[in-house]
């Protein structure tokens, strides 16, 4: 577990093998969105067996147009590694950002694994999905 600080937008990250649960607190705008696709590109380059990307947006604040821009580029790098994104406990404003704009479904809709470009090693565990890491602890 690991916390990035910013004056803005805070990252807590629990990570497996398979699976990475990144919970935002704060604003995802201008001055802060590089912090999360600094930090989603690097859990994407570090766990190359990654399944399952789980964003909380239950500590979300105010989402402008480069957290939009942002949350986009993820589900296009999520994509590209055969990565399932999560946008999960997504607050009011942020699905009335997502529906306003027409992106609502494009990031939260789940591709068929078959065509996510997953390796076609015949591991049959391959299409299991590993359990979400647990929330860290407050404190």
């Amino acid at each position: 577990m690991s916390n990035r600080p910013s004056s803005h937008l805070r990252l807590t990250a629990v990570d497996s093998e398979r699976a990475v649960r990144l919970d935002l607190h704060g604003d995802l705008d201008h001055d802060n969105a590089d912090v999360l696709l600094e930090t989603v590109t690097g859990e994407l380059a570090a766990h190359p067996r990654l399944r399952d990307l789980h964003l909380g947006c239950a500590g979300l604040g105010c989402v402008d147009s480069m957290g939009l821009s942002t949350l986009l580029m993820i589900r296009r790098r999520t994509d590209e590694a055969g990565v399932l994104l999560h946008l999960e406990e997504r607050t009011p404003a942020l699905d009335r950002l997502l529906t306003i704009t027409g992106s609502l479904e494009y990031l939260t809709a789940f591709p068929d694994r078959a065509a996510r470009g997953t390796s076609g090693s015949g591991d049959s565990r391959a299409d299991t999905e590993e359990a979400v890491p647990d929330r860290p602890a407050d404190g």
